[in-house]
């Protein structure tokens, strides 16, 4: 439908756009004052105008939209141009879509009509953990084991690939996936084909995971959803939404000398969890923003769940033209993106602050280094007090019966606040060449004063894409990194989902014999208890030189700001400060090493994967063929049976009451399965040793083991029943 004329060409011969413009000057409302996102919603409501989920009055309703509007909230449909999936959370919809095949051909129809109507790329790299580290063969061993344990997996979805269309599968050992929707997947503007017409519109998406937001940076509207979301909108289904909230905040000035992207998002992570924003949409605006690069933006997108917002997103700008063209993006989207932008006045960051529900202003000025932990995302400590910060929250931490001296031993020489584990991992902070360049050059002046990294800390450098290696490798700063532990380890989320690995055997003993409280450094988003590792109560966000910094220190009792890292070749003591790479420095080295050929090359094949994907032995055919006794890849139950629809619950009754800070972790854990849990005990029962039992995400395909991981995280307390 066209009720408002605003279906015309870009430019001549151009493709068609739903014209913006067009409802303000049919009288409609305002539209050119409203917030970069709404303008994006509204468009996408404009182009899906069909009388059933999307009415001409709903599209005057937003048109109309001011911050002050008054009444009930609106219900309107969302039609993303595109669904977003990792391999913990996408396994299970692409069994769904195999069970509706077997269901369909059951009744006589043909399996082949069940596809995603909506592109759907799924990227696997959830499943590689960190079994070996600190050594050259390190990456080669994980993603040679991360195979064994997941062939079953793979295969499903090397199915799903041949199989299904609009489906591609980014292989394992690639990258990680927020990042690679960032330098590869994003179209920003979409340019396809509807009833015989070429059109031009936003790239929008939902995704699977919760740091969906990370494209947010880039000016791409998406957010993470659940399964059954995703699933609906991958069927052609509009997501039912109210409209949120828009809270604008105003960036002013810019970032200080040694504070990093990952210290800006830990600033507004603590500022907006006190503001208040869960549910609502986060849009930045004013100067400051010119003065973030795509690849900051993006990291202040990624922890949008941590503060609660849906998205927290940066207008198109040309900075965003910039990082197109840096990523090797041809001339024709760059020119597509900025003309599509201009046109429809979502280009820049100048939204007037009357246009927005409420204003926050933020001072990049003021931000200053940072780490978050020991428990939440959002308890941000300066890192001038993390020593003083653990001390003080060391007491509640401590197991029960548990001394708070945690003296040194014989052992590993461990005691309260040990750093066991230091990870250069996660899409939040591995898309950023900035705060990677800085860590290698860290290391390098670290290794050239004589430090090294305390034997007992378990390092690693897991990137988000080939590309990080190719950059590093130019730069001359891989060897300074592997001297100091910092060896390849994969491509993947790795500790950041909880895959960090086992420790080394003195030391998880250790740590067991004497009831310690260690710590884990990552430059992830999340920390939760539990959710790094089992053994490891304190975990802290980091930026990735940080992350190297607690790696030489060992110590989360040692202030890095005013103590030293350990005594030089010459005796002498070495401080953070002296080997703290400068803003000049960072820059210099990024511009001379990150070369848009790079993302040229590493993206050019990135859907054919190695040679062990490409050998892996795929039953072709319509239906995939479910092994009754799998304990991974399980035939999903929801089609057995199907008559009227169930009766409506009745008597329905409290099954588990929780307390705050309550997270998915706890709900439905991703992590290490416990061979004395109910899922432990049925892959047992099957025959399945604990050696092999992976991880509770790497087993959704498997309902009979999600149902038994539910609640399942050791740190979850259940009010019911108080004192378990």
């Amino acid at each position: 439908m066209n009720s408002f004329g605003a279906l015309t060409p870009l430019s001549p011969g151009g493709p068609e756009i739903y014209r913006l413009s067009a409802l303000e000057q049919a009288g409609v409302g305002p539209v050119s004052r409203l917030p970069y996102c709404l303008k994006i919603l509204l468009e996408n409501l404009l182009r899906q105008e069909d009388g059933r989920f999307v009415t001409a009055d709903d599209i005057a309703w937003l048109a109309q939209w001011t911050p002050a509007a008054a009444g009930e909230p609106r219900e309107l449909a969302f039609t993303p141009a595109r669904v977003l999936l990792q391999d913990f959370t996408g396994v299970p919809a692409i069994a769904d879509l195999a069970a509706m095949r077997d269901a369909v051909r059951a009744r006589g129809g043909d399996a082949a009509v069940i596809n995603p109507l909506q592109p759907v790329e799924l990227v696997i790299d959830h499943s590689v953990q960190v079994d070996r580290f600190a050594q050259a063969s390190a990456f080669a061993f994980n993603a040679e084991l991360e195979f064994h344990r997941n062939r079953e997996r793979y295969v499903f979805l090397r199915w799903g690939q041949q199989a299904l269309r609009n489906f591609r599968v980014v292989p394992p050992d690639t990258g990680i996936v927020h990042q690679v929707n960032l330098e590869y997947l994003a179209r920003v503007i979409v340019r396809g084909k509807r009833d015989g017409r070429v059109l031009a519109f936003p790239d929008t998406l939902v995704g699977t995971d919760s740091h969906t937001p990370m494209v947010n940076g880039l000016g791409v509207m998406g957010w993470g959803v659940g399964g059954i979301e995703a699933e609906a909108a991958m069927l052609g289904q509009p997501i039912s939404m109210l409209l949120p909230e828009v809270l604008g905040v105003r960036l002013l000035n810019r970032l200080p000398a040694g504070a990093t992207a990952t210290d800006l998002v830990l600033t507004i992570t603590e500022a907006l969890r006190r503001r208040g924003v869960v549910g609502k949409f986060v849009e930045f605006f004013g100067e400051g923003v010119r003065h973030l690069s795509v690849a900051d933006r993006a990291t202040l997108g990624n922890m949008s769940p941590e503060y609660g917002a849906t998205i927290a997103i940066s207008p198109i700008d040309d900075a965003t033209l910039h990082y197109l063209r840096f990523t090797h993006r041809g001339p024709e989207r760059v020119a597509l993106v900025e003309r599509y932008a201009k046109e429809q006045g979502l280009f820049g960051a100048d939204t007037p602050a009357e246009s927005y529900n409420a204003v926050m202003d933020f001072d990049l000025a003021q931000v200053e280094p940072s780490l978050a932990g020991p428990k939440r995302p959002q308890d941000r400590v300066a890192l001038s007090r993390a020593k003083a910060g653990f001390a003080q929250a060391l007491p509640a931490m401590l197991p029960a019966g548990a001394s708070a001296a945690g003296g040194a031993s014989n052992g590993a020489g461990l005691h309260h606040g040990a750093v066991v584990i230091a990870a250069i991992t996660s899409c939040t902070n591995t898309s950023n060449p900035s705060v990677l360049m800085a860590a290698g050059l860290l290391a390098k002046k670290a290794v050239e004063r004589g430090l090294r990294t305390q034997p007992w800390v378990k390092t690693s450098l897991a990137p988000g894409s080939k590309v990080v290696t190719d950059y590093l490798n130019r730069a001359g700063l891989t060897p300074y990194l592997d001297q100091l532990g910092f060896q390849l380890v994969g491509y993947g989320c790795t500790t950041c989902i909880g895959n960090s690995g086992p420790l080394p055997e003195a030391v998880a003993q250790e740590i067991q014999d004497k009831h310690l409280v260690a710590a884990a450094v990552l430059s992830g988003n999340r920390n939760f208890e539990g959710r790094i590792h089992p053994l490891v109560r304190a975990n802290y966000l980091a930026s990735p030189p940080l992350v190297v910094a607690y790696a030489l220190a060992g110590d989360m009792n040692r202030d890095l700001a005013t103590e030293p890292l350990g005594d030089g070749t010459d005796g002498q003591p070495v401080y953070l400060r002296d080997i703290w790479p400068t803003p000049a420095e960072i820059a210099a080295t990024v511009e001379a090493c990150v070369q848009p050929e790079m993302f040229a090359r590493e993206y050019a094949d990135v859907f054919t994967g190695d040679a062990q994907w490409k050998g892996l032995q795929v039953t072709a055919g319509d239906l995939y063929a479910w092994a009754p006794d799998s304990t991974y890849i399980k035939q999903p139950p929801f089609f057995e049976g199907i008559a009227a629809p169930p009766a409506a619950l009745r008597g329905a009754r409290v099954l588990a009451l929780l307390g705050d800070s309550v997270t998915t972790d706890h709900i439905s854990p991703a992590g290490s399965i416990s061979p004395k849990s109910p899922a432990g005990e049925y892959l047992v029962a099957h025959g399945v040793q604990p050696v092999d039992f992976n991880s509770y995400g790497a087993r959704r395909g498997n309902h009979e083991v999600m149902v038994r991981g539910t609640f399942a995280n050791v740190r979850l307390r259940n009010r019911l029943a108080p004192g378990t």
